[in-house]
């Protein structure tokens, strides 16, 4: 069954509850005939580990919110709960949630990982804006999915801000992006699902020989693919990197045109 504003594919996006950055870019991003429901990610939990954990041991709950609606697959716009409840636990979650919903449930770290597996990168470059020790989870994470890590570079946040990452600007994510030129990797993603990245990826779409990508676009591009059956493929990627299909959106959502 298809719904009036989407013909293709409707996908549930869960989003961190302070998280200000995955509506505005999933809508940029999400192809002609695609539409996406957002539901948030709640708790109240006192530390932002503890809060991520809670997201995804609360999951199915989280997901009941969509009831009935005609979805084609669920993506939880978030990365940092899968680095640190591990890629053991997060399966068991995933391949439950998925088996009782009949429809793909998925989320950011699994559209990254597959993102690399289709660009046949193993030697991956991480553009981060986590503090250290949610950085080191992440570390810790990719190589649990069997990815090495070639250089990974450090974006500044204000902690005075209402959530450093979510209050990072696109340049401050473009100006870490510049510093993996040279780099050894194979491709390049820069984390975390609340960091604006789309100015800099059309900027930058590859550094050297590398593309790069970021969490959210990785997400989307995921979820279409599984909306609609497709293949996980590069070529399907490196158009979603490329942005021949959102430049527009993005540049009107910026003001710029």
């Amino acid at each position: 069954m298809s719904v009036e504003y989407a013909p293709k594919g409707l996908i549930g996006v869960l989003t961190p509850q302070a998280n200000t950055t995955v509506e505005p870019e999933f809508g940029i991003l999400c192809p002609v005939g695609f539409a996406a429901l957002n539901g948030r990610m709640v708790s109240q939990r006192d530390s932002v580990e503890a809060r991520l954990i809670d997201y995804y041991e609360s999951l199915e709950t989280t997901v009941a919110q969509f009831a009935n609606a005609p979805l084609t697959a669920i993506t939880s716009a978030c990365t940092g709960a899968s680095y640190l409840i591990g890629a053991e636990r997060e399966d068991q979650i995933f391949g439950a949630l998925s088996a009782a919903r009949g429809i793909p449930v998925t989320n950011s770290a699994y559209a990254v990982v597959a993102a690399f597996r289709a660009l046949g990168a193993r030697r991956i470059g991480l553009v981060s804006p986590y503090p250290d020790s949610l950085t080191q989870a992440s570390v810790r994470y990719w190589e649990s999915r069997g990815l090495t890590i070639g250089h990974l570079e450090r974006v500044e946040s204000d902690a005075s801000q209402f959530h450093p990452i979510y209050s990072i600007r696109a340049d401050g994510a473009g100006q870490a992006l510049a510093r993996m030129q040279g780099r050894n990797v194979d491709a390049i993603v820069m984390l975390g699902t609340g960091m604006p990245t789309l100015g800099p990826i059309l900027q930058h779409p590859r550094v050297g020989d590398a593309p790069v990508f970021s969490c959210l676009l990785a997400t989307v591009w995921d979820a279409v693919q599984r909306s609609s059956g497709a293949a996980h493929d590069a070529e399907s990627l490196l158009a979603f990197i490329e942005g021949a299909s959102w430049r527009h959106r993005f540049l009107e959502r910026c003001g710029r045109i």
